[in-house]
């Protein structure tokens, strides 16, 4: 084990702990990402990571401080009016910006599960419809029975209730949590290496929340599948992460495996995100610990 002080930012610096093991070559490494919209200011700084085969990176820091960007970057899924700087690499091999070899990769080598299920599909389509579309998306040869077949199989893996029965159903006859399950079974229906989850629990009552937290958990080791997983709720990441990187205003504070994250953070900001949390040992005659804006 190493400990790791970056001195690229006096005011915010990065706090690395992390296992070495030089002997393996990391799935996915992004090196100095950096993304500016327009004329404005960096929503992303200078970031650097990396995923091993079939492990969990959690991707935690509140609102606005680059995560959903960063993640959009690697499917070049960003506006036209995003400029992105830095290199990204894939089993070793560069992977450019703005490549067709980058685009290519979607839902084949890496899938993304977006936020909010109840407007990530499309209202005027049946969901058996749009299963399928992400089968043909990578593959033009599979016939109509084979692509149900391959549909109906997915939906089983990620326990919807009676997809034969309910193929051709629409996005508003689901509840929030089959909607859930549906994007999932969109994003692994061909067997991505890597899959990004944005902040997939967010608009999902507790239940339901940890139900589809225990399903991925599941689905990740029955594949085998790298994940980054993205959000802002530290407790939430601890559940399903190996290792955790802290994000705030664009920059990585803090990286680290998950029990030491949790349980002895080094930056001050990740012991503030975690103070913010309430657990049943809070005191309730006190605030909740503030997150500075600056």
């Amino acid at each position: 084990m190493s400990l790791l002080h970056s001195s690229n930012n006096s005011q915010r610096p990065s706090i690395t702990i992390e296992l070495m093991n030089a002997s393996s070559i990391p799935l996915l490494e992004v090196d100095r990402l950096r993304i500016r919209f327009n004329a404005q200011a960096e929503a992303v700084s200078g970031i650097s990571f990396s995923i091993n085969q079939g492990e969990v990176l959690g991707l935690v820091g509140e609102s606005g401080s680059g995560k959903s960007a960063t993640s959009l970057a690697l499917l070049d899924l960003l506006p036209p009016t995003a400029q992105i700087e830095g290199s990204l690499r894939w089993q070793g091999s560069t992977l450019p910006f703005h490549s067709p070899a980058q685009r290519k990769m979607r839902g084949r080598q890496i899938a993304m599960i977006f936020q909010e299920p109840m407007t990530a599909l499309n209202p005027v389509m049946t969901i058996g419809r749009q299963v399928a579309e992400a089968i043909h998306a990578s593959s033009s040869t599979l016939t109509s029975r084979e692509a149900r077949t391959r549909t109906l199989a997915a939906l089983h893996s990620v326990r919807l209730p009676e997809p034969e029965r309910r193929l051709n159903d629409y996005p508003h006859q689901f509840s929030g949590g089959q909607l859930q399950r549906i994007l999932i079974a969109m994003a692994l229906i061909n067997r991505p290496q890597l899959l990004i989850a944005d902040e997939p629990t967010t608009a999902l009552d507790v239940t339901v929340q940890a139900q589809v937290l225990a399903l991925l958990k599941n689905l990740q080791q029955e594949y085998g599948l790298a994940m980054l997983f993205i959000s802002h709720d530290l407790a939430v990441v601890g559940q399903v992460a190996s290792r955790v990187a802290v994000l705030r205003h664009g920059q990585i504070v803090e990286t680290g495996p998950t029990v030491q994250i949790l349980t002895a953070p080094a930056h001050e900001y990740t012991r503030t995100l975690l103070a913010a949390v309430p657990t049943l040992r809070t005191d309730r005659t006190k605030p909740l610990a503030q997150i500075a804006v600056k």
